[in-house]
């Protein structure tokens, strides 16, 4: 993940930026305590979000006004788990007891927003009227935070006093400055709550509906003029007209437009959803054999960047497909949730970041929320078995082997760390994320509930300065800024190197991470033993926006490593960068308690032996293929249950 794009984005995992100086007694909730008891027959469960909201009555602010008059509801950005087990409220940034006041804030528009999407589609499935009480309380906090320009402040004191310009300093600066992730968010509320409030109070709907037009004039204005326009990246054209360059800020947007127009949003609303949603689809890559493997790439500064975190695209293009009807737009959703996705589970999960290398394998509900939304929008019967797959992770299909969420009290940890470790603070965003999944499981009865020993079968990575025969090289910096060097080093040779590889008694894949270059591209011809994988040359395209020259690219070799193999040799004409090999089973695995999910990146179909007395095969769309066989397919998957 780019450290500089946001400093709140996947910051579940990281300990909240506040200091340990005593806060109010009534910012603390009891070990066990909840606000409301939960639900028979219900996974989701509002009691710790329902303690993370507030109520501020703000200072006034130059163009800053709300819908109605009264104090404003607002959330708790962190929730730090205390030694006795309670929990404690706390802002980002480091506190000041003097001022009572934060670096960065006590309250933030982003995780409002989001807040407001849980109570919303909570009302909508179980239409309890507290939750509708909420969401208008935190529509009109978040309306707050809205600018004259349409743009939204990220933060707001303990006071209600607004901080446009916080520390660590967050782009844009002013927050209100420009378009940003919270911008996007905010569009994603009121797109739903104006869906909502329009047939329950049209006054409070109107209100939401002209702070929506606002702001759709500000994505007009700062972001959609450069609609058709392109921006070259290391050779490959992606779209310029992108929310801060992201598909997965424009992804929320999206979100919040679908519901909008599908409720009778106006024509420019129609038009930017069409734009957003045809600039996501263009920032599908690869193919079932190549890097990322069909997914939709999360940035458009990056072709080496991929993240959990935000990744709503497949969600926002399925959303946009059926209110544009235009089903052309899913085919890169397809191919992200059939393709991808399946993947990433049995390489281990939603990670935070492959940089091109599964690099930050830190998980968050924020990232599982989005790979489970994603495969649930689709609405195809492979993507339910592998939302079951996804699900699991919350129920202790995970790194760390235990329940992430807390049906008792509502509670999701703040994520797993790559080495197993739980965070277990439990603050907004996932709250927020864990609530929107369990919503999800709780309208899907269908999706099974897995858990149990969990094992994974998938991809592997050699670091590249593991191998003999060159240069070790540590950067100054492994972050490149659109990249980074795996473990923070490569090998660098001119001539021949060779790397030990663990054995397997399959073929595997063969992706060696290079560094691409523009300029004297050298060569690289590999080898295992007598036999011949492939050549490959390091060459990128243009620069263009990029942040660094040449780029950090997984690149499949021709042929696969046989089964028993343990070494590779790569032989270079001119001086070659290598950061790391990776290595992707023909058939990956993974197993949560009594069901087993097969991906083949296989060139031809085969039959695999695995125990299971029901069998479902699925091609590369999701598409039901075959029942009754441990068939797997080309591209496809298959899911065995005991």
């Amino acid at each position: 993940m780019n450290p500089t794009r946001r400093t709140l984005l996947g910051g579940a995992v990281a300990a909240a930026a506040a200091s340990a100086v005593a806060l109010p007694a009534a910012t603390t909730l009891p070990a066990g305590a909840t606000t409301r008891r939960p639900t028979a027959g219900r996974l989701s469960n509002l009691g710790h979000l329902d303690f993370l909201r507030d109520f501020v009555t703000p200072p006034p602010a130059a163009g800053h006004t709300t819908y109605g008059s009264g104090p404003l509801g607002v959330l708790w950005t962190y929730a730090d788990h205390q030694p006795d087990g309670s929990y404690r409220r706390i802002g980002g940034g480091t506190y000041d007891p003097v001022t009572d006041s934060y670096g960065q804030g006590a309250f933030n528009a982003d995780d409002i927003a989001r807040a407001a999407v849980v109570y919303l589609r909570h009302w909508k499935q179980f239409h309890e009227e507290s939750s509708l009480r909420v969401a208008r309380d935190l529509l009109r906090g978040l309306t707050f935070l809205q600018s004259p320009n349409g743009n939204v402040v990220l933060w707001m004191q303990p006071d209600g006093t607004l901080n446009p310009s916080a520390d660590p300093v967050e782009l844009p600066d002013p927050s209100d400055s420009g378009p940003s992730y919270w911008l996007a968010r905010t569009v994603w509320a009121l797109g739903e709550g104006y869906s909502v409030f329009r047939g329950v109070d049209r006054g409070f709907a109107d209100f939401l509906r002209d702070r929506l037009e606002v702001a759709i004039a500000a994505l007009e204005r700062q972001v959609l003029v450069r609609y058709g326009r392109y921006n070259v990246v290391d050779g490959r054209r992606l779209p310029a007209w992108l929310i801060v360059n992201g598909a997965d800020a424009t992804s929320e947007a999206v979100l919040g437009l679908s519901a909008y127009v599908e409720a009778g949003g106006s024509a420019a609303a129609r038009r930017a959803l069409g734009r957003f949603a045809e600039g996501i689809a263009e920032m599908h890559a690869g193919s079932t054999r190549e890097w990322p493997f069909r997914a939709l790439l999360p940035w458009g500064e990056s072709i080496s960047d991929w993240h959990a975190w935000g990744a709503q695209m497949p969600s926002a293009l399925a959303a946009a497909a059926e209110v544009l009807r235009k089903p052309a737009l899913l085919s890169a959703a397809i191919g992200d949730t059939a393709g991808f996705t399946p993947l990433l589970l049995t390489s281990g999960g939603p990670d935070n970041g492959w940089l091109p290398v599964p690099i930050d394998r830190s998980q968050i509900a924020y990232g599982v929320d989005a790979r489970l939304h994603a495969l649930l929008a689709i609405d195809r019967p492979g993507q339910r078995h592998l939302a079951a797959f996804v699900a699991a992770w919350y129920f202790g299909a995970n790194r760390a082997g235990e329940p992430m969420y807390d049906a008792t009290t509502g509670r999701t940890y703040d994520g797993i760390s790559g080495d197993g470790v739980i965070n277990r603070n439990s603050g907004a965003e996932s709250t927020i994320h864990g609530q929107l999944s369990m919503l999800a499981l709780d309208a899907h009865p269908d999706v099974a509930h897995l858990s149990g020993a969990t094992a994974y079968d998938g991809l592997q990575v050699v670091e590249g300065e593991s191998g003999s025969g060159g240069t070790v090289v540590a950067p100054p910096s492994a972050w490149t800024g659109e990249s980074q060097w795996s473990n923070g080093a490569y090998l660098s040779f001119d001539g021949t190197a060779t790397w030990t590889v663990p054995a397997s008694t399959q073929e595997r894949l063969v992706l060696p991470v290079v560094n691409l270059v523009s300029t004297a591209a050298p060569r690289t011809a590999w080898t295992s033993g007598e036999v011949a994988l492939g050549t490959l040359t390091h060459e990128c395209g243009a620069q263009g926006i990029s942040a660094a020259p040449g780029a950090l690219l997984p690149l499949t070799l021709g042929k696969v490593l046989p089964a028993g193999a343990t070494t590779l040799t790569a032989r270079a004409t001119g001086t070659a960068q290598v950061d790391a090999v990776l290595l992707l089973p023909t058939i990956s695995r993974l197993r949560v308690g009594n069901a087993t999910l097969l991906v083949s990146v296989d060139s031809r179909p085969r039959v695999v032996d695995v125990r299971g007395r029901r069998t479902y095969t699925y091609d590369s769309g999701g598409r039901l293929i075959a029942r009754g066989a441990s068939l797997v397919v080309p591209g496809g998957f298959t899911v065995v249950l005991d």
